[in-house]
């Protein structure tokens, strides 16, 4: 982030918004930064129940809308991209919005990827797919790893890593991702095209 300045934030796919109460919290009260933060979901009964507590609290910097994730338009540079258990290809939305914005870090854990699991022939993988539990987690995994070699050939540094243990949720893999100032690494992006291709390929 930079050392002063405010600082942009979007929390996709926000729901009930703790994480995004909590972020709001942490920068602006114990970092002391001046912040604004929206937080986005399509439910608007979650997103009016925010807004209420916005209200009542009398928070500053922090605000909340109704949408897609798709659909969201901001034209401000985001310095920090948020998304916590968005549904299926909304992460995905999530990090091809961020991406395009060029949001500084991107943080996103994934949820429930039906996706890749109904588009991945059974009869290419027999070995899992006999199990319908182990073909949903390879897809998941699958599905992780294209997202992370995307954002590693759009110019980011990016990380898959456990953010909690497997006892308090089974979805706690989080792709983490800072954006490189020089630009995407011509090998890595050239590498993970490859890896792309072969896989779709398969």
């Amino acid at each position: 982030f930079p050392a002063d300045g405010p600082l942009r934030i979007v929390d996709f796919g926000c729901g009930k918004s703790y994480l995004s109460f909590a972020t709001h919290y942490y920068l602006q009260h114990i970092l002391q930064r001046q912040i604004r933060l929206t937080g986005l979901d399509r439910r608007s009964d979650v997103v009016d129940q925010c807004r209420e507590i916005v209200d009542q609290l009398q928070l500053q910097g922090i605000d909340f809308a109704t949408g897609d994730i798709s659909a969201f338009d901001v034209t401000e540079h985001i310095h920090l991209t948020i998304s916590l258990h968005a549904c299926d290809t909304a992460t995905d939305d999530a990090l091809a919005i961020a991406a395009r914005r060029h949001s500084d870090v991107i943080m996103a854990v994934p949820c429930c990827q039906h996706e890749l699991a109904s588009c991945l022939p059974k009869d290419q993988q027999p070995l899992l797919s006999r199990h319908g539990i182990l073909h949903e987690r390879f897809s998941s995994l699958a599905t992780d790893a294209i997202r992370a070699a995307l954002m590693e050939c759009v110019g980011y540094r990016t990380e898959v890593v456990e953010f909690i243990d497997m006892e308090h949720t089974p979805k706690n893999l989080l792709i983490r991702a800072v954006r490189r100032t020089d630009g995407p690494e011509p090998d890595k992006s050239e590498a993970g095209r490859e890896q792309l291709r072969r896989f779709s390929e398969q």
